[in-house]
């Protein structure tokens, strides 16, 4: 008989544990000396931590802001693989399967805490335009009449 806990059932929780495995091969290949590989084993393992911990809690801003903490570590994991890139420790191609891996992870997060907050706004997805010289003209027109 297996015995589980609750986030041991979460897919983003299953997700994070299969990434934090991914890069071993490439930490094992990197200078003891290189900070990012200090930096993306403590990164990538926060993410299944915090993962486990907010959905241990029984408020929702106590769960929201440990799976933001998570999302956090996915982010900042990310942006070791992209140090690694720039430092020329490993290639662009090399990384990709780890970051697909990051953006679904931060997609789950983003979910979970969506799901678990009645609180937070969330701004719906919406194409901006650029200002043109038009709206910035009339923004100093209605300067001129509200001032004087």
């Amino acid at each position: 008989m297996h015995t589980s806990l609750d986030h041991e059932k979460l897919e983003v929780y299953k997700a994070s544990l299969e990434f934090i495995t991914w890069p071993i091969p490439i930490l094992d290949r990197l200078p003891a000396t290189a900070s990012v590989r200090n930096q993306l084993d403590r990164a990538s393992t926060s993410v299944p931590l915090n993962i486990a911990e907010g959905n241990g809690k029984f408020t929702s801003p106590d769960r929201c802001r440990f799976f933001d903490n998570a999302r956090g570590s996915a982010l900042e994991s990310a942006a070791c693989l992209d140090v690694m890139v720039a430092k020329r420790f490993v290639g662009t191609a090399e990384i990709e399967r780890g970051k697909a891996m990051l953006v679904r992870i931060v997609s789950m997060l983003v979910g979970l805490i969506r799901a678990n907050s009645d609180t937070r706004v969330f701004e719906e997805p919406t194409s901006y335009r650029l200002a043109t010289s038009r709206s910035k003209n009339t923004s100093k027109s209605r300067k001129k009449t509200t001032t004087g």
